[in-house]
């Protein structure tokens, strides 16, 4: 017994522990969304006003008079500035003077060619001072003419003196104030006044992207090339309540930027915006039907080589090549290599190898990709 005894304590100590059991990884996975997915174009762009008039003085003079509220709506031909009126009108009155010297001159001149063309008939005079009456009467028709055109021009010129406004507009600040000499050698630029209502947005698409926008609107317009219902995202992030519409592209491709300016028109009823402000139009460039979307996160690049892990309902992890399409917020279609329902993991991807046996839990909303994304893809 002793023996048996001291054989089995041999036995039993030779026998190896049995290795401990390994846990499977826990990942979380999220289902492969399908549904119809809008792609947008954002653009980066800059207001304008539908019209910009640059107000100048157009004669010499002393400003008298400031007469608008800077910052202010005014309405065509309300008087804006006044200009010193007195020495135009002294060149008008002058202007007049010469005209009518010049009639008298003229007047004579005529008198003299009617009293010699008889005379030259009967040899009482010689046929050149016909001739130089003659002349004469046509130099002065031309003074009188030349007279006319001066008072005219004296008159215009006077008549800027007094300058209003073209158009129903939002005024600037005044760049000259009353007692300084405007319009010597120049025409000074007195203030500008832009018509924002509408307003411009303007905006520049590379070749590629116009192409692509002017084919969808093409195929789905009947070869217009405009749009409508464009939404603008403001500097602070906030969406303009009014929709735009694509009223111009421009004649050419800008050579040194490789872009087409196009220009959006946005109403603007409360003149909230105005010129020189920056924001995001978003153009819809087509709609993918049935699009499958996954997480970004999902997704791994490795030299250009784009994968996805699935877990099966056995916990059994597969690892797959895909071929990826457009972003859309956080989400990413899926061209190829996934199908709707698939669970694909968005997190434990680092722990998990091709055939691996996990345990697969849903991740939360926040980890899912961003369901608000796909939703506002809608």
């Amino acid at each position: 017994m002793l023996a048996v005894v001291i054989s089995a304590g041999l036995s039993s100590a030779c026998e190896k522990p049995a290795p401990p059991v390994v846990a499977p990884p826990e990942v979380y996975v999220t289902d492969v969304v399908q549904k119809d997915v809008p792609v947008y174009l954002e653009l980066v762009g800059q207001t304008q006003g539908f019209q910009d008039v640059e107000i100048r003085a157009r004669v010499e003079g002393f400003l008298e008079t400031v007469s608008f509220q800077e910052g202010s709506t005014i309405r065509k031909g309300a008087l804006l500035y006044e200009i010193d009126r007195k020495p135009l009108e002294a060149l008008l009155a002058a202007a007049k003077a010469e005209v009518a010297a010049a009639e008298a001159r003229l007047q004579k001149a005529k008198n003299d060619v009617e009293r010699y063309t008889p005379l030259v008939a009967k040899q009482a005079v010689s046929k050149q001072e016909l001739d130089n009456a003659l002349a004469s009467r046509d130099a002065e028709t031309a003074k009188v003419e030349a007279g006319k055109a001066a008072v005219e021009k004296a008159t215009l010129d006077l008549s800027y003196t007094r300058i209003s406004s073209p158009i129903d507009g939002l005024v600037g600040i005044t760049r000259v104030k009353p007692g300084n000499l405007v319009g010597r050698g120049e025409s000074t630029l007195l203030t500008t006044i832009s018509q924002i209502d509408p307003i411009v947005f303007r905006v520049a698409v590379t070749e590629a992207d116009y192409l692509r926008y002017s084919k969808r609107q093409s195929a789905r317009a009947g070869g217009a090339t405009m749009a409508g219902g464009i939404p603008l995202t403001l500097a602070d992030g906030s969406e303009y309540a009014h929709t735009g519409r694509v009223t111009l592209v421009d004649r050419a491709v800008d050579a040194t930027t490789g872009t087409l300016g196009i220009q959006l028109e946005y109403p603007n009823p409360n003149l909230l915006l105005r010129p020189g402000q920056y924001g995001r139009a978003r153009l819809l460039l087509e709609t993918i039907p049935g699009a499958m979307l996954v997480p970004q996160r999902a997704v791994q690049e490795l030299q250009s080589i784009y994968s996805v892990a699935t877990v099966d309902a056995s916990g059994k992890v597969a690892f797959h090549t895909v071929k990826v399409g457009q972003r859309v917020g956080s989400l990413w279609v899926i061209q190829e290599g996934v199908k709707a329902g698939d669970h694909v993991v968005v997190e434990g991807l680092q722990r998990i190898q091709d055939g691996m046996t996990v345990v697969a839990k849903p991740a939360p909303p926040a980890d899912a990709g961003g369901a608000k994304s796909a939703g506002e893809a809608k």
